[in-house]
């Protein structure tokens, strides 16, 4: 599997932005190997439906064929790349391109909801509960400050997990971080100086 599939071109990002394509992506990516049926139960689907939107994946370069069919019956699929980016600035471009990344921020956010709201700490030890959820930070920064953040986070994410490959306690797990520029709130001016003018 390769490593990123970095997209330039707005209507691809805007193919995969579909949330049942985003679902199925994502089960690939996590899971393994799948045929429709299998994914359609998951999902909740009808394995046409999946069956459609996984052509369209194969379509736009996400997925393939795995070359390991269990058997000639139903085609199998798998993820090509273990994740997908583009750059926001040079997609939004256009208004194509906006709208593109716009919607796939939303279809980012709906994943992490549905995630956190299907972990139940009642499955998992103490530990995993303290280690799992999530945090937010109210701060001022430069955009090379958040650029570096992301640097920093994923060479850190990657250290780790290489660090820990061998330990029995280690799961699969998702980890997010994002950030976007909150509008300055200016102050409203003394109504004396209002009333002056």
């Amino acid at each position: 599997m390769e490593e990123q599939y970095r997209i330039s071109d707005p209507r691809v990002l805007k193919a995969v932005s579909h949330p049942l394509r985003v679902r199925l992506l994502g089960l690939l990516r996590i899971e393994g190997p799948a045929t429709a049926s299998e994914l359609a139960r998951k999902v909740g689907e009808s394995s046409g439906s999946t069956s459609y939107h996984l052509r369209e994946l194969f379509k736009f370069g996400f997925i393939e064929e795995d070359p390991e069919q269990r058997d000639g019956r139903e085609r199998r699929w798998r993820a090509r790349h273990t994740y997908t980016s583009w750059d926001a600035a040079e997609l939004s471009a256009t208004t194509e391109g906006r709208e593109a990344v716009r919607i796939m921020h939303l279809r980012q956010a709906e994943m992490v909801g549905r995630l956190l709201g299907e972990f139940d700490p009642a499955a998992w030890s103490k530990d995993w509960v303290d280690a799992a959820g999530m945090s937010d930070h109210v701060l001022r920064l430069p955009p090379a400050a958040l650029r570096e953040f992301y640097r920093r986070a994923e060479e850190m994410l990657r250290d780790l997990a290489a660090e820990h490959a061998g330990d029995p306690e280690a799961r699969q797990v998702i980890a997010w971080y994002g950030a976007v520029p909150l509008p300055e709130h200016k102050e409203p001016e003394d109504k004396e100086k209002e009333e002056d003018r």
